[in-house]
Order: C-alpha cells, then sequence, then structure tokens
C-alpha cells in the first residue's frame, strides 16, 4: 500500500470517524457472516467481499441481488446484524485507535458508521475503545454510503460546514461518500489506498492531533 511517509499537516474544525476498517478491525467477523450469505444465496465469496465493506448490508444486498424486493433485503439485513453483533470473535482496535480517540477528547468529532446503534457499541466495546458522544449510525440516515447523507448529518450536529471537516475511512463506498460531501479524507489501512484519498495511512498511530487556539485542529500525518 502507499501510505503518506512525507510528514503532512491537515486542518480542519471537525473529524468524522467511520468505525470499521477505521477505527476497530471487525474483518474476521465480516468475513465470516458475508461468506455465509454468500454461499446461502449462490454467490462468489470473493466477489461478495469486493462490495460489502462500508456500506449498511441491505445497500450490499441490493448491489448483488438486483431483482430482490427491498422488504426481502431489509428483513435478512435485520437477521445479519443480529449475527454480527452476537459475534465478536477476532473484534480488535486498529492500531492507535485508542490514543487517538483520546486525542480528540474536546473536540468536534462524531462516529459515523454504517452499522446500528447496537452493533457498533458491541464492537466499540468488544475493542475496548469508548465511542464518541455524537453517533450517526444506520438508523439516523434514509441512504447508505457512498450516499454522503451520514457525513453531511455528523457535520450539521456537530455545528460544522462540511468543508472544515475531514474523514477518516477505509472503505471504497465510505471514501466516496466523504468526498460527495466535499470534506478532507484520510484514508485508513489497505483498503483505502487505491480509492483515493488525501492521504493514507497504515493505522492510527501515524496521526497526531494538535487543537489550535482559535478551534481548528492540525492533523499531524506520517
Amino acid at each position: 500500500m502507499t501510505v503518506t511517509t512525507v510528514p503532512t499537516v491537515l486542518t480542519a474544525r471537525a473529524l468524522l470517524l467511520d468505525m470499521d476498517g477505521t477505527l476497530v478491525n471487525s474483518d474476521a467477523v465480516v468475513e465470516r457472516i458475508w461468506r455465509r450469505w454468500a454461499e446461502r444465496h449462490g454467490l462468489d465469496g470473493d466477489e461478495v467481499m469486493k462490495v460489502a465493506h462500508g456500506r449498511q448490508g441491505h445497500a450490499t444486498m441490493a448491489l448483488l441481488l438486483p431483482d430482490r424486493p427491498v422488504e426481502q433485503n431489509l428483513a435478512d439485513n435485520a437477521r445479519m446484524l443480529a449475527e454480527e453483533t452476537a459475534d465478536v470473535d477476532g473484534v480488535v482496535p486498529i492500531a492507535g485507535a485508542g490514543a487517538f480517540l483520546a486525542s480528540l477528547r474536546g473536540l468536534p468529532h462524531a462516529l459515523v458508521t454504517s452499522a446500528d446503534i447496537a452493533l457498533a457499541t458491541a464492537r466499540m466495546t468488544a475493542a475496548g475503545l469508548e465511542p464518541p458522544e455524537v453517533r450517526v449510525t444506520a438508523e439516523c440516515v434514509g441512504a447508505s454510503k457512498p450516499d454522503p447523507e451520514g457525513f453531511l448529518k455528523g457535520a450539521a450536529e456537530l455545528g460544522v460546514e462540511p468543508a472544515d471537516c475531514v474523514v477518516f475511512e477505509d472503505s471504497a463506498a465510505g471514501i466516496a461518500a466523504g468526498r460527495a460531501a466535499g470534506m478532507g479524507v484520510v484514508g485508513v489501512g489497505p483498503r483505502a489506498d487505491v480509492h483515493d484519498p488525501d492521504v493514507v495511512v497504515r493505522d492510527l498511530t501515524q496521526i497526531r492531533v494538535e487543537a489550535t487556539a482559535d478551534g481548528e485542529i492540525r492533523l499531524y500525518v506520517g
């Protein structure tokens, strides 16, 4: 992956943080759940995994089974969310996530995730991470990433203009959503590399946060 190695400084007034792949490594669970789903529906697991990350489950299903009724996707998604919430085996923090979140205390930031509140709580708890006070979860939006609704709602709840926000994301859908919202994007991990974020970090140990007297957040990357 092409990690940003030359020290780079980004500025923002708020940070919007994805969860899976960005703060929490839940790949083991996601692989188990979605590969079982792929097998049940006669789909290639590798192809399913190419689009499953970053979206709400029903949105992934709509892409893969375009002729299936929306109501069936929603019902299937509810069952899968219950499976995912109960399965936290292998869920661990992304390196540096705890220190990164601690450095944001008192600064404007929000969690913007395609998980619902139960799943987000289960995974953050399993990873030993304290979630931000402001959370935009699946229940809060009408459209899944790559639609920008979640990030725009996060900015609005923090009272910050979208152009003054920086998004932290790992997936194609999430990076596209951040771009569509008019925000800067920090890509986290190998999935982010090929989707043209502003910078790419291996993990969150490569980020240092500094607050300025005028309310600006400086991100030292690399």
